[in-house]
């Protein structure tokens, strides 16, 4: 576990307050939609709300529009759209707090008036029904980051949960990327079979993301990225953010450190550029030790101090690099 001098300390203080802490993935929205809670409440179980953000450092954040298999496939679009309207709601009772965020110089600005930039996200393609006029209307109603699937089938492609077909992106799914690239909309492969992800480099022609997954070689899960899809994304220019699923980390027993191999992993494989942060909070049952809720998002700084990582490669993992590829896609 953590384990720092006071000097070393102060350093990871300094520089968590002074960065742009960006996470690219919770599972939030669900519960105030269901009406357990609003954003701006303070509560005493799950992980993120925004006084906690705020203890967290955390500045920006992807809040996923996640498509849950009772609404597939009849009725994913309107849950998608009571979603997205449970943000806006979210950001017109909290507009002293957050504001939502459609382009890369929004996240800044809205990160220099002291206030967190809420990105609209949607997890699972099924959003779209198949027609790229409700993908076009999403992106007007906001949404900036697309998941293409969760685990099963869809229109788009095959899902981690469906690795037995062997299957990729379909011709729609390969119109998908095409019109994602076309009006700014960020292509995550999270969730995505293998073949799918191979399909996805193939024909995007703006860097890619992986919003919440970790590193095969470090720890073997399905959802976790291998070694050779890491290198891709790399060379796409994009990034993947770590995932604090316990069953994403590691065997047992799981703590910060663990979550920290992963990152040392991916940046001796190739090079601090293309990792950053992707929680999973509120979608995930528990969490490493060391990172219990987005308060305690800090340690993730403290942890690269503590690893000897440089203080502009610790600025690029906490949301640099998320960053500058928001700022390729939508400046």
């Amino acid at each position: 576990m953590l384990n720092l001098t006071p000097e070393q300390e102060a350093r990871a203080l300094k520089l968590h307050n002074e960065s742009l802490v960006i996470d690219t993935h919770c599972d939030t929205i669900i519960g105030v939609l269901r009406g357990s809670f609003g954003l701006g409440d303070e509560r005493p179980d799950g992980h993120l709300d925004l006084p906690r953000m705020k203890k967290g450092g955390v500045n920006a954040q992807l809040f996923a529009c996640y498509i849950e298999p009772p609404y597939k496939p009849t009725r994913s679009l309107r849950r998608c759209v009571q979603m997205i309207d449970a943000i806006y709601q979210q950001a017109e009772l909290n507009s002293d707090k957050m504001a939502i965020a459609f382009t890369a110089q929004d996240i800044l600005k809205i990160h220099q008036a002291g206030k967190i930039a809420a990105i609209i996200s949607v997890e699972g393609g099924e959003a779209i029904e198949g027609d790229l006029g409700v993908l076009r209307m999403l992106h007007k109603l906001g949404v900036r980051a697309i998941g293409l699937t969760w685990n099963q089938r869809n229109d788009i492609a095959d899902g981690v949960g469906e690795i037995r077909a062997k299957g990729g992106l379909t011709n729609f799914g390969v119109k998908v990327i095409h019109e994602m690239n076309r009006l700014g909309i960020v292509v995550d492969v999270s969730h995505l079979t293998k073949p799918g992800f191979w399909d996805v480099i193939a024909e995007s022609s703006a860097p890619i993301i992986a919003s919440h997954s970790n590193a095969e070689a470090v720890h073997a899960h399905q959802r976790n990225l291998d070694d050779e899809q890491i290198k891709a994304l790399a060379k796409n220019g994009g990034v993947m953010g770590m995932n604090f699923a316990p069953a994403f980390v590691a065997p047992a027993n799981q703590t910060i450190d663990h979550m920290l191999n992963h990152i040392d992993h991916i940046v001796q494989l190739v090079g601090p550029n293309h990792v950053g942060i992707g929680s999973d909070f509120d979608g995930i049952g528990s969490t490493p030790a060391g990172l219990e809720d987005v308060s305690m998002m800090g340690n993730m700084t403290k942890g690269l101090v503590q690893r000897g990582y440089s203080d502009e490669d610790i600025v690029k993992i906490l949301g640099g690099n998320f960053l500058r590829v928001f700022q390729q896609i939508m400046p």
